[in-house]
């Protein structure tokens, strides 16, 4: 296939993928909404003697969750299925665009949301075959879905060769490492996400008030907990390596320089400062729970505002790349 077909064949793949990963986001909703009833409290049996005196029964009737587990667990397969056709098809997306340019697809904003979008999925489902992660898929498939949506509809670009200054192969490890990274932040944001409602949920429970069932059915609030830390820890190295060290040793030969306070490498700076801070807590200061979760989702904002804003409202050597 020649450059134009292998470019219409990624703008179709793409927003069919798009398509898929909604479609994933339905059925993790449905998953959701299955366990919305709270769980019924728990009921003793009292007998009445034949004095009137109440005597308690030794049946057992303690509580259990309202169904339905089995539409839980139907709704729960299929957005997994789902986001693994999605994934086939984002990642032949991304393949046939860089074909198409007879480079890596990461040269300017549309080609590296569609990118890193696809490192999200990808985190997802290799941790996804690791541990029963299924309870992420709502708000891993709702960031990718709404990635891929703004990329199509807001900053696509035709396939076209990369200024002269972008022609390095520390391009490819710079921004593959950066991608990665990002695709293990956002997980790790997600479940601390999930981890704050869990815990406020626990924390109501052990006041006597009853639980979701749809809560009650993932891990505990300290499970999420450990899940977060441990995506964190994989892809903050990640980041030091592609920001701190391929990126200047990319920005020397391409610029002259290594390090000139662009806004792109201010705010990827402090990025890495805030999840350093985030792991130098939680492994000196004793940090866990509500404290570090909040740390984490800040450290997302930041990476968010780095990967977007920065591009948007401030103007730097990295404005032309979209990088």
């Amino acid at each position: 296939m020649n450059s134009s077909t292998l470019a219409s064949v990624s703008n179709l793949l793409v927003p069919t993928a798009t398509v898929i990963y909604t479609l994933a986001l339905l059925a993790h909703t449905v998953e959701w909404s299955s366990g919305l009833r709270v769980r019924k409290p728990a009921e003793q049996k009292v007998l009445v003697g034949a004095d009137g005196a109440e005597i308690p029964s030794s049946e057992d009737t303690s509580a259990v969750d309202e169904e339905p587990s089995q539409r839980w667990e139907q709704a729960s397969r299929i957005g997994v299925l789902l986001t693994v056709l999605a994934f086939v098809m984002h990642a032949g997306g991304v393949l046939t665009r860089g074909l198409a340019v007879s480079r890596v697809p990461w040269g300017n904003m549309y080609e590296f949301s569609i990118t890193a979008s696809l490192a999200v999925a990808a985190v997802y489902l290799v941790l996804l075959t690791r541990q029963r992660l299924q309870w992420l898929g709502l708000l891993v498939t709702f960031v990718i879905a709404a990635t891929l949506g703004i990329a199509v509809l807001a900053l696509y670009v035709p396939a076209a060769d990369l200024l002269p200054a972008l022609h390095s192969y520390w391009l490819v490890i710079h921004v593959s490492a950066a991608a990665i990274a990002g695709g293990g932040f956002t997980v790790g944001a997600m479940a601390s996400i999930l981890y704050l409602v869990k815990s406020r949920a626990e924390a109501r429970e052990a006041d006597g008030k009853p639980m979701p069932a749809a809560l009650r059915r993932v891990p505990s609030s300290a499970g999420m907990d450990a899940v977060a830390y441990k995506v964190h820890a994989f892809a903050f190295p990640l980041w030091t390596f592609g920001v701190l060290v391929a990126g200047p040793i990319w920005a020397y030969y391409a610029w002259g320089r290594a390090w000139g306070w662009d806004p792109k490498e201010v705010w990827s700076l402090v990025t890495w400062v805030v999840y350093a801070a985030y792991l130098h807590a939680r492994a000196t200061a004793g940090w866990r729970g509500r404290r570090a979760a909040w740390v984490a989702i800040a450290g997302w904002v930041v990476f968010l505002f780095n990967f977007i804003g920065v591009n948007l409202l401030l103007s730097g050597f990295h404005a032309y790349s979209g990088l």
